[in-house]
């Protein structure tokens, strides 16, 4: 399938994009108006109390960013009214029942509706359980049963990620879940179960106390002792892959395709070079590096550290829609990853940071050009955690009792806890991803990178997604750090 065959497909279609104020959303609705201004109409979902709120943030958040710069390029003085004529926003929300829309608007939409995009989603690996709970799981059912309501309905592709596999070993397959599926052995995962304890939960601690950081970071806490319960890392990949589970039982008479990118990073090339919105994943790692902050950390040199560019996952998402348009049959998966095709190791992630910084130094509010050192990295968690205790900790015992004289030993005790309890943190969550030891199949993905690869340098490579054409190295050093630096810097 060519280049054209894909823009093809989306001619004078009517599109339902959840998420599309989300960094994948917005490189969606960019690419689809970019090379297919013929669509019928972009329905974008978007979180708002009303029409008017959803139409500012559709204007602000997404089409008024500097993604959208080479298509307003290229429209001119025309762009105001591609805009207007092809993006209709919705105020809605799929933390609820028919996504927060009125009856008369489904009744409208569903009319019109050829394909419905669930990107909508929390990712942050340490969000409320409840939270994380009512956006990646019965978000997911919600925009279930306004699919099925759509009777022309081609295709419901949702996002998903590749880390549902948990942190499971060995080559791990583009397979769907089974409904209560536990990645633990003798453990039954049922979502109405997990509703229900978190409800009552959240009952109790507010009969205990009405403290909303109280209850903020007992949420927090108890989606991670969940997640591990269950065998998977985090609260984000469990309710990801209770979504899963969910779109299994209800849109088991709908065409789906299910896309599990791995971690997601800034942009390729397409539309432009180290686009990135968010502080994501890994990219904290290098903020909290620059900001000297992360003067230890766990890491494996040997490990795959499974990343893919943003652009390569848009690219797949189309192509994935163009080639299963109308098949009703059993669900598509497929792993938009790196690892299989060409592995970057942590090592190469390590040096290039290094590369970086010292080409980029940080210089201070006074002018001084501030050197970065070495980040002292342990194999083991266990060596990591006695090192935190001989480091930090003893240090904190000692301060702790000082502090009641107060003035500097107590500033000084408050200062090192928060390094303490930042480090710890940052390596509990981390620390499946680098010492993860599986391996993404990618047999599925591969149909993709055929359909979309090509030697001649032609309008093909529009739809690239075969990740075997990076330089991790260049792309680091040269896009994608640099892009993370900047926008750390915007956003403070």
């Amino acid at each position: 399938m060519d280049a054209a065959a894909v823009i093809g497909c989306f001619r004078g279609r009517s599109i339902l994009i959840t998420g599309s104020t989300g960094f994948l959303g917005k490189l969606l609705v960019e690419k689809i108006l970019r090379v297919q201004p013929d669509v019928r109409k972009l329905y974008l979902l978007v979180r708002s109390p009303d029409a008017a709120s959803a139409q500012h943030r559709v204007l602000t958040e997404v089409v008024g960013t500097e993604l959208f710069d080479v298509l307003r390029s290229r429209h001119g003085a025309d762009f105001n009214s591609l805009i207007k004529d092809k993006i209709f926003p919705l105020a809605g929300d799929i933390v609820y029942e028919n996504c927060a829309l009125p009856i008369s608007t489904i009744e409208q939409i569903s009319k019109e509706i050829d394909v419905i995009v669930s990107v909508a989603a929390t990712t942050s690996f340490y969000e409320r359980y409840d939270v994380a709970l009512a956006s990646n799981a019965l978000g997911v059912a919600h925009v279930c049963h306004l699919a099925n309501k759509c009777g022309n309905l081609k295709m419901l592709l949702h996002v998903s990620t590749a880390f549902v596999a948990g942190d499971q070993e060995g080559l791990l397959m583009e397979k769907s879940f089974k409904s209560g599926e536990s990645l633990r052995k003798g453990y039954n995962l049922d979502v109405q179960a997990e509703i229900k304890l978190v409800e009552n939960f959240k009952s109790t601690l507010r009969m205990q106390s009405s403290n909303d950081k109280l209850e903020k970071k007992k949420m927090k806490e108890l989606g991670l002792k969940r997640a591990r319960h269950f065998g998977w890392p985090n609260v984000y990949s469990l309710t990801k892959a209770l979504g899963e589970m969910l779109l299994g039982n209800l849109g088991r008479d709908l065409p789906v395709v299910i896309v599990r990118p791995s971690i997601i990073l800034s942009t390729f090339q397409d539309p432009i070079p180290g686009w990135i919105e968010g502080t994501r994943t890994i990219d904290m790692l290098y903020v909290a590096y620059n900001d000297q902050k992360l003067p230890c950390f766990i890491a494996d040199h040997n490990v795959i550290s499974d990343m893919i560019p943003g652009d390569m996952v848009i690219n797949a998402m189309m192509v994935a829609m163009a080639i299963h348009w109308d098949q009703h049959r059993a669900q598509a998966i497929y792993h938009v990853t790196s690892g299989h095709r060409n592995p970057l190791n942590y090592s190469i992630t390590e040096e290039s940071l290094y590369e970086y910084f010292r080409a980029n130094p940080r210089v201070s509010n006074s002018g001084m050009i501030v050197k970065n050192k070495r980040v002292l990295l342990f194999k083991k968690y266990t060596h990591f955690h006695l090192y935190m205790i001989l480091r930090y900790k003893i240090a904190l015992e000692m301060l702790h009792v000082m502090s009641v004289f107060g003035g500097s030993f107590s500033k000084s005790y408050n200062k090192l806890n928060r390094g303490y309890n930042f480090l710890m943190l940052v390596a509990k969550l981390y620390a499946p991803y680098v010492f993860f030891k599986g391996c993404f199949d990618d047999t599925n993905m591969r149909k993709l990178w055929v359909a979309t690869t090509t030697d001649k340098l032609n309008e093909d490579s529009m739809f690239d997604c075969d990740p075997a054409c990076i330089n991790w190295s260049s792309y680091l050093v040269n896009t994608h750090i640099p892009a993370v630096m900047v926008n750390s810097r915007n956003a403070t």
